[in-house]
């Protein structure tokens, strides 16, 4: 059996699809299960048991033997939510608790960490372990993500096989539910069916052009790719990043929605407000150089092949993946 944690959220109910195509259908599905919005990302796809997140830790002491390997994608991820104890109850804590019964029962496991984790990027965005204590990231989820990498690092008892992954921007079909955590594109694609038009923030610096602000977006059909790769090599543990090394411009994303929904391009450019100024982030992408120095095989869609596959295949059908 493989585990996933938070199965019926963006990433995992993605992977869910990535298993069944490999014909994979022996999957313990984790999470709460409460969102019927989200429910609806797993609730066609082949799985062999659901298991409350509460009942979890009960369930495993009987059927560990069973279990080949361990996704824990469960997270609460609102990076504007500023209540530390809620990180610190299912982000920290509770994978803790994950990687202490990966130790025990002898289970390969990989988690989901953060791009979040590397705040303003002062000391860049490197995958490199020595770096990660002095990392500072701008909000609790980032933190909790942050905390939780460092203290995986310093465990004397770890998996015989571990892998975090700082996820960068990723987007794609089943986010839906996430509301105003859902992405650039989402929320692009909104913007413009229902107006025409599509506003983005003005740059305040002036290195920048409007529009020209820099992120590493990564689609969601190559992130599961990639959480396959290292559930079937299983070697190299260690903290990798997850995109796809090349940062393109939000201008290049949403005028790749424009033409992917067969309209003209009508952007407009808004402050950005200045409670948030400050701390806007102008600039990420992913250091691949350690996942590509273990020879794994890396290719990503282009952002505009999968802004056209996501925008016609997903948003216009009102599509799962």
């Amino acid at each position: 059996m493989i585990i996933i944690t938070g199965a019926a959220g963006f990433i995992g109910s993605c992977l869910i699809n990535k298993l069944n195509n490999r014909g994979i259908r022996e999957i313990v599905l984790v999470d709460d299960f409460s969102k019927t919005e989200k429910n609806i990302n797993f609730e066609k796809k082949a799985y062999q048991l659901k298991v409350h997140r509460n009942d979890f830790f009960s369930w495993i002491k009987d059927n560990h033997k069973d279990i080949h390997f361990v996704f824990h994608l469960g997270a609460r991820t609102d990076t504007t939510e500023f209540n530390k104890a809620v990180f610190d109850e299912l982000n920290l804590n509770y994978s803790k608790m994950i990687w202490n019964v990966c130790v025990e029962y002898h289970l390969p496991l990989m988690y989901a960490s953060s791009a979040a984790t590397y705040g303003m990027g002062e000391h860049g965005f490197s995958d490199r372990h020595d770096l990660i204590e002095k990392l500072k990231p701008l909000n609790p989820y980032g933190e909790s993500k942050n905390e939780f990498d460092k203290w995986a690092l310093n465990q004397e008892n770890k998996p015989f096989y571990w892998t975090g992954v700082k996820f960068f921007n990723v987007f794609g079909p089943n986010e839906y539910h996430k509301g105003r955590m859902a992405s650039v594109v989402y929320h692009a694609f909104k913007q413009i069916k229902e107006t025409g038009k599509l506003k983005l923030f003005r740059s305040h610096l002036p290195e920048y052009k409007d529009g020209e602000q820099l992120r590493d977006f990564i689609y969601v059909k190559d992130v599961v790719d990639l959480l396959w790769v290292g559930m079937t090599y299983q070697r190299n543990s260690g903290i990798y990043n997850i995109g796809t090394g090349k940062a393109r411009t939000f201008l290049d994303l949403g005028k790749a929605v424009f033409n992917a929904m067969g309209k003209a391009v009508d952007i407009e450019y808004i402050d950005i407000p200045s409670d948030i100024r400050d701390k806007y982030q102008y600039y990420t992408q992913a250091d691949m150089s350690k996942m590509r120095s273990y020879d794994y095989e890396l290719s990503f869609h282009s952002l505009e092949d999968s802004v056209t596959d996501y925008v016609k295949g997903y948003l216009m059908k009102g599509l799962y993946y």
